[in-house]
């Protein structure tokens, strides 16, 4: 498409939140659903209403301000919860003055319900992070102090008539605050990292027993010194899983996989009074190892490096591939290059589908069905319009010899059996959409 075309596109389009666009019918791609609503944006000569995309349609969007955002506070992470009861799907929308809740069971007209404000005397920051267990939301916040971490009954979400502000059911205080927090739904147990005040447990794994959601209990710590920048073994976000993969010496045991500025970190916690380091593994051109995720088989974790398309060091955005077969020896089996140059952020697996949030090229869906060889299916860019400057990290945070941006697409949340994908967006809002059967 020319930029001629292009910017008539953006000039001449509507930005309806709920839409009545017609989905023609396409032949299936092989592992995708179909969103067959009439209301659908469906994805057609690269465009899905003003948003550049291939493959991926648009069911809905709530811009930022219908997020209970003020003009000065931008969005974060977002998860997902599905009331068992109901069937009902849910957004959970990070904030930097707290987190937001929005039914999304009907797409195409997503529904603002209220929001849990930050924990008073908690300054707003760019981190908050959520993730949910037996009902209930744990929500974290990174670079404040006060916070702690909150723990919200989700089960009041089902009878809100009218958007309002909630009440934590729970603050847990043995710490001030912490970047992610991942759980182990088999266990019961949350993992906080990057944490500041009260036990920082070097920045490490911050255990917590979360078995009973409204009385969490400190468990232990785990971190890996030969790993981190200040080598403190650092994390900045980890999984934890019940290990079913093929190395035979830790089935059935409780390990995390750890981002660790420098390295990954493999860690059994099983016994949480004794966590073992297992593994630490680096790879070339080093500037910030963030987050990744498992394969379902546990067989490899896909992981991206936050800062190095940023610092100009790689040429082309960059997914790593690691060979998990055997836990003692990670092993990279494969560097990944994706079209633009744009830093990852969160990414997550579900099935043979790899699902990237890359800032300012927002969603990438990627099919690894070949682990080694991720083949990109389609992409939904949430910032059609992005002429706003560069952002500084901020000051002690991460230094680089120049800008990185901080906004765009944040996070994805691609686990609903709706086969809906939340798409949170720093400015631009939580966008819901859904990969398309044909281009």
């Amino acid at each position: 498409m020319s930029c001629q075309h292009y910017s008539e596109r953006l000039r001449t389009a509507t930005w309806p939140t709920s839409v009545a666009l017609a989905l023609p019918l396409m032949a299936a791609v092989p592992g995708w659903a179909q969103d067959t609503d009439a209301r659908a944006i469906p994805c057609v000569d690269g465009m899905a209403g003003v948003y550049p995309c291939d493959r991926v349609d648009l069911l809905g969007h709530l811009p930022r301000g219908q997020l209970g955002a003020a003009d000065s506070v931008k969005l974060n992470d977002v998860w997902g919860w599905t009331d068992p009861w109901s069937g009902r799907e849910y957004a959970l929308v990070g904030r930097m003055d707290g987190t937001a809740f929005v039914d999304v069971t009907d797409p195409h007209d997503p529904s603002y319900l209220g929001s849990l404000p930050a924990t008073v005397g908690s300054p707003i920051t760019i981190w908050r992070d959520v993730k949910v267990f037996r009902n209930h939301a744990f929500v974290v916040a990174g670079g404040t102090e006060g916070h702690g971490m909150q723990v919200f009954d989700l089960t009041q979400l089902r009878d809100v008539t009218e958007p309002r502000d909630f009440a934590p059911s729970a603050v847990y205080t043995g710490i001030g605050s912490a970047i992610n927090v991942a759980i182990n739904a088999e266990t019961g147990f949350a993992y906080l990292t990057g944490s500041t005040g009260g036990e920082t447990c070097g920045g490490g794994l911050h255990m917590v027993d979360i078995r009973n959601p409204v009385d969490p209990v400190f468990a232990g710590c785990f971190a890996d010194p030969e790993t981190g920048r200040r080598g403190t073994g650092t994390s900045h976000d980890t999984q934890c899983v019940v290990y079913r993969g093929p190395d035979d010496d830790y089935q059935g045991r409780e390990i995390c996989v750890s981002s660790n500025e420098t390295a990954i970190s493999v860690a059994d916690v099983t016994d949480r009074d004794d966590p073992v380091a297992v593994a630490h593994a680096s790879y070339p051109v080093v500037a910030y190892a963030h987050q990744g995720w498992l394969t379902d088989d546990h067989r490899h974790f896909y992981m991206g490096d936050e800062l190095d398309e940023a610092t100009g060091w790689v040429d082309g955005q960059r997914t790593l591939v690691w060979d998990m077969t055997d836990l003692d020896e990670p092993i990279l089996a494969a560097e990944h290059y994706g079209p633009d140059n744009d830093p990852e952020h969160n990414l997550y697996v579900s099935g043979n589908r790899l699902y990237l949030a890359l800032k300012r090229s927002g969603l990438r869906v990627l099919d690894i069905s070949d682990r080694a060889r991720p083949v990109e299916l389609g992409y939904f860019d949430t910032t059609p319009e992005d002429t706003s400057p560069a952002e500084m990290p901020p000051t002690g945070v991460r230094t680089l010899s120049g800008a990185t941006r901080f906004d765009g697409a944040w996070s994805v949340y691609p686990f609903f059996a709706s086969g809906n994908v939340l798409v949170s967006s720093r400015s631009e809002g939580l966008f819901v959409v859904h990969p398309s059967a044909g281009r």
